[in-house]
């Protein structure tokens, strides 16, 4: 396993977007990261309609606003790698350096934020001119993304710190650390902009903060090394890379409810925007996973290319 493959396997970011969306997700732009491609899934369908070639191992992935682009970061190749949604060709590849990884886009502004592994900082990205604007401190070992829905805040899971940074998006500048469990990976924001919610890898559990409060305000054991989070229906969706699971609880009283089985070694997950599916990215097993979100039931697999990852917002 190559130092960047070992990298994105600790890097997982989701980013919550507000731009008008269909009711439901009608494709899945998954990152194959071992394929060196990103697999576009019709998901009436449930199977791959296309194949787009991503050269550098491609881990982490975002959509824009209007989700005409595809944000995705290749590790190996140091860049960020932009690709038209409509044509499925890449349009632009930015060269960053460093260790590029998580990736999330603001919902309201459209900058790009791009985390780097090797380094205490974050990109921002001009969704205009795709020039990198700003370089923004954050903790060690940045991984997952989240920008509130009105676009004023950032979170950015410090992993080797045990925190999450809070950024104020118009001044660049970290207002607040947040500690939370063992080696935060994936931060996830609910749609109110008002709870963000952080898997600990390292300590088995997902922590959930007050975004106002500016600290963590429970802690919810899951399966073993859980890497990021959905939510949907009153419910979190936990990927467990370990179990080769994915843990669910109440996000009103945090009691913890059905664990499912999917496939080997999950990590992405996200779920549709009318909340009536979760998906999940099989890295070990090449699949994707469909989660019916009101019977707690698998419902479809679909096979992907090799070492699917689908890190971050990954439906469109």
């Amino acid at each position: 396993m190559t130092p960047a493959r070992r990298l994105a396997g600790l890097c997982l970011l989701v980013g919550i977007g507000v731009a008008p969306v269909p009711s439901r997700a009608a494709e899945a732009f998954v990152t194959a990261q071992n394929a060196e491609t990103v697999d576009v899934i019709d998901l009436d369908a449930r199977k791959v309609v296309a194949t787009i070639p991503v050269p550098g191992a491609p881990a982490g992935i975002a959509l824009s606003p209007d989700r005409a682009r595809v944000y995705v970061t290749a590790p190996e190749g140091k860049a960020l790698v932009v690709i038209d949604a409509a044509t499925r060709r890449i349009a632009r590849t930015v060269p960053l350096g460093g260790g590029p990884l998580g990736v999330g886009v603001n919902p309201v502004s459209g900058a790009v934020y791009v985390a780097d592994w090797y380094a205490e900082r974050l990109w921002e990205v001009d969704p205009k001119t795709l020039a990198v604007t700003a370089e923004i401190a954050v903790g060690t070992s940045p991984s997952g993304i989240a920008v509130t829905p009105d676009g004023k805040l950032l979170l950015a899971a410090d992993r080797d710190d045990d925190a999450l940074s809070l950024v104020d998006a118009a001044t660049r500048r970290r207002v607040a650390v947040i500690p939370v469990g063992t080696r935060p990976f994936g931060v996830t924001i609910d749609a109110d902009g008002t709870r963000a919610y952080a898997a600990n890898v390292g300590s088995n559990d997902v922590s959930v903060i007050d975004i106002a409060a500016r600290r963590e305000i429970g802690r919810v054991k899951v399966g073993e090394r859980p890497y990021a989070v959905a939510l949907a229906g009153g419910r979190a969706f936990v990927t467990d890379q370990y179990g080769g699971t994915v843990s669910t609880f109440d996000t009103a009283s945090l009691a913890p409810g059905p664990r499912l089985d999917v496939g080997e070694y999950p990590e992405g997950i996200q779920a549709s925007p009318d909340g009536r599916h979760v998906y999940v990215a099989n890295w070990e097993s090449n699949t994707l996973t469909v989660i019916d979100t009101g019977s707690l039931t698998v419902t479809g697999t679909v096979k992907t290319a090799d070492g699917p990852r689908a890190f971050g917002q990954f439906l469109r």
